[in-house]
């Protein structure tokens, strides 16, 4: 019975060696601590007590920022945070460059984002998200790429101001809206004035527009005004009927 018991054993050992690897996963294998490589997807063949395997996901992985507390370029106070997309393209780099590689990217996330919007003003931080989130890109992955880690990409997701700075941004929004209608309604007076002006000047050239004018002006004041109305007649209408008549 021990006769057949060890055989029995030894089948057993020497088959859990075998290992099952998803399309997303690579094992980075270890012979008595020095690298072989990578192996997977499939079914691999890890030799007991010998080497050793670490599971490496190569998905794309979504990592939360935590909001940081951030003093912009222009001395106001804010909390930001963001989100980090990044994926594995070489696992041995993976784990032999780095202890931790989850932990590592986490760090370096937030402190280039305490440092990129450091330098940035709020305006910049609110109306130009895309030019930071590229920056913060760029910078993480140019830090990450000796780990053998891809940043796909970097999004801020919420800028937190105080309360006081939000009634100020509020105002000053209000007051531009105000000296917007002003310059729309000055435009509009000045552009009227320019009408009225070539108006002018053509009745100056062509007399019998006023004339044309005022006849319209009384056509228009009897529609709409039933009872009796008393309107002066200026003598310079006149005056062409008495010319015409004094021969």
């Amino acid at each position: 019975m021990a006769g057949l018991l060890l055989p029995v054993l030894l089948a057993v050992f020497l088959l859990s060696g075998f290992k099952v690897l998803r399309e997303y996963e690579r094992a980075v294998v270890f012979r008595l601590g020095r690298l072989q490589g990578s192996r997977g997807p499939g079914i691999v063949y890890i030799i007991p007590l010998l080497e050793k395997a670490i599971r490496i996901d190569m998905r794309t992985i979504t990592m939360d920022i935590p909001a940081q507390d951030v003093i912009t370029r222009d001395n106001v106070s804010v909390k930001v945070n963001a989100v980090l997309y990044f994926r594995v393209l070489d696992p041995n780099r993976a784990v032999v460059e780095v202890e931790n590689f989850l932990f590592a990217t986490s760090q370096l996330a937030q402190t280039t984002l305490r440092s990129v919007c450091g330098e940035a003003e709020l305006d910049e931080l609110l109306a130009e998200r895309e030019k930071v989130n590229t920056h913060l890109q760029a910078i993480i992955d140019q830090h990450t790429d000796p780990w053998g880690i891809k940043v796909v990409q970097v999004a801020l997701k919420h800028i937190d101001l105080a309360e006081e700075m939000r009634r100020a941004m509020a105002r000053q929004a209000e007051a531009e809206r105000e000296r917007r209608g002003k310059v729309i309604a000055a435009e509009g007076e000045f552009q009227a004035a320019q009408r009225l002006a070539d108006a002018a000047a053509i009745m100056a050239k062509e007399p019998i527009t006023v004339q044309l004018r005022y006849l319209q002006t009384l056509v228009e004041i009897a529609s709409e005004n039933n009872s009796t109305t008393v309107f002066p007649i200026p003598i310079d209408l006149l005056r062409p009927f008495f010319e015409r008549r004094s021969p």
